[in-house]
C-alpha cells in the first residue's frame, strides 16, 4: 500500500471510531439533569439551603405520605428543611432520567446512623426542579424517624 492509501485509511478508522464514542455519550441535558439532582442531596448533606434555593423553582412543589400535598416552597422550607440537621449522607442507588424527569432510590443516613430509604420523582423545568414527590420506604420515613438502626 502507498503512504497516501494507508493514511487515507487510517484517516477513516480514526473518524468512525471518534464518531461512535461521540455518539455514545450521554446527552447534555441528561447530564445537566443528574448534576442538579445530586445538587439537591449535596444541599442536605451540607446543610445549605441557598444552595438548594438555586436549583428550585420559584413555583416548586413538594409532595410525601406525611401530608404534604403539593405543599409551596415556603412551606417546604419551613416543614422539611429542618431534616436537613439530622441528616449525614445519602447514598444514590439510582438516578434514572427521562426527559424532564427523574427518578432517584437512595438509602438516605441520620446523624445517628438511622436508615431511612425512600424513592423521589422529580420534575424539572429550565434547569431547576419545579416538583418533587417522595415516596417512603417500607418501615422508615425522613430523617426524624424512629425506625431501628
Amino acid at each position: 500500500m502507498k503512504t497516501p492509501k494507508i493514511f487515507a485509511a487510517l484517516f477513516i478508522v480514526w473518524t468512525s471510531m471518534f464518531a461512535s464514542a461521540c455518539f455514545a455519550q450521554k446527552s447534555p441535558d441528561i447530564t445537566m439533569t443528574e448534576k442538579i439532582i445530586r445538587q439537591y442531596y449535596t444541599a442536605y448533606e451540607k446543610k445549605d439551603w441557598h444552595m438548594l434555593e438555586l436549583i428550585l423553582a420559584d413555583d416548586f412543589t413538594f409532595t410525601s405520605p406525611a401530608g404534604d400535598n403539593r405543599i409551596d416552597l415556603k412551606m417546604y422550607k419551613e416543614r422539611c428543611w429542618p431534616n436537613a440537621a439530622n441528616t449525614k449522607k445519602f447514598d444514590l442507588e439510582k438516578v434514572i432520567v427521562a426527559g424532564d424527569d427523574a427518578f432517584v432510590t437512595y438509602n438516605g443516613w441520620t446523624n445517628d446512623n438511622r436508615l431511612f430509604r425512600n424513592t423521589e420523582r422529580f420534575k424539572l423545568r429550565d434547569g431547576k426542579i419545579i416538583s418533587n414527590e417522595c415516596f417512603f420506604g417500607t418501615g422508615v420515613s425522613f430523617p426524624n424517624n424512629q425506625a431501628k438502626k
